[in-house]
């Protein structure tokens, strides 16, 4: 697909998301009055998807010092330079929509989740980072720690299709790469080891799911469709299709699903399971 063509399909995609924001809008609007004022003003009011991503986002993140219309321009030149942000938007909210049950409706998810609230905010501040307006995208870093308790580096490489389940105490280093259609929980850290310098945080691919409270660390990766269980401690690279577990992570099979993200199972029922070995043989942890 060459880019122009590419860029066409973007907008389609950008532009029936953002007429089925606005119907949907219009009938939670219509069943309770009370959100009337917030609908007026995050949605109805704008001429189009950029603008209305830019005013939930700044509306969340304004203070005092740098207020919403301020923060509003920062959103709109990013958008403007760089449609992919708004691509990616949407991928992000239809990545709740089919792989959490609790979520039922696009308006809902955008306006009401902090998960997409939170990655929506971070891709601005990382338009800035790699715009060399890196004291700004340090400060909306800052914002998102303070008002969404998750903390991700503006310098981070993170693809589309992101789902941050319930969406907090998240943290994420500056080299962390997380590739597209991938699933983290709360209180998930993607850190470093210790006070090393360079490339030190870890590389999660393609269809990965992360259960919650795990603690992947070092500049290690995470292999396509693995899944890494809650509350496991992981040290060492995760093969690709392969379901690890425990403190240190341990291999316990492999998913059934090409892509765990997608599936979203926690309890690894369908798992093959084998003899386990830690994946840092080094590492044992005495039984008590």
């Amino acid at each position: 697909m060459d880019t122009q063509t590419n860029s066409t399909y973007e907008n389609q995609v950008i532009d029936r998301f953002w007429t089925d924001f606005k119907q949907q809008s219009q009938s939670i609007m219509a069943s309770e009055p009370v959100l009337a004022d917030l609908f007026n003003k995050l949605v109805f009011t704008c001429a189009n998807f950029d603008q209305c991503l830019a005013r939930i986002i700044s509306s969340k993140l304004a203070t005092r010092e740098v207020d919403k219309q301020q923060l509003f321009q920062v959103c709109m030149q990013a958008y403007s330079e760089n449609r992919c942000l708004l691509e990616n938007a949407v991928a992000d909210v239809y990545a709740v929509l089919t792989r959490d049950p609790a979520s039922s409706s696009i308006v809902r998810i955008l306006m009401f989740l902090k998960g997409p609230h939170v990655i929506e905010s971070w891709r601005i501040s990382h338009w800035l980072w790699e715009h060399d307006r890196k004291d700004l995208a340090c400060y909306i870093q800052s914002r998102i720690s303070d008002v969404f308790s998750v903390d991700i580096h503006p310098a981070a490489k993170i693809g589309k299709g992101l789902m941050l389940d319930h969406a907090t105490n998240i943290v994420i280093g500056e080299t962390a790469v997380i590739e597209d259609t991938v699933s983290l929980l709360h209180d998930v850290t993607l850190g470093g080891t210790g006070k090393e310098c360079g490339d030190r945080h870890p590389k999660v691919c393609r269809g990965v799911m992360i259960g919650a409270g795990a603690k992947i660390l070092g500049n290690i990766r995470i292999g396509e469709g693995a899944i890494v269980g809650a509350g496991s401690v992981v040290l060492a690279d995760v093969p690709p299709h392969t379901t690890v577990v425990g403190v240190p992570a341990r291999v316990i099979g492999h998913p059934q699903m090409e892509m765990p993200s997608l599936d979203m199972d926690q309890t690894f029922k369908g798992c093959k399971s084998e003899s386990s070995e830690p994946l840092c043989p080094g590492i044992h942890i005495k039984q008590i």
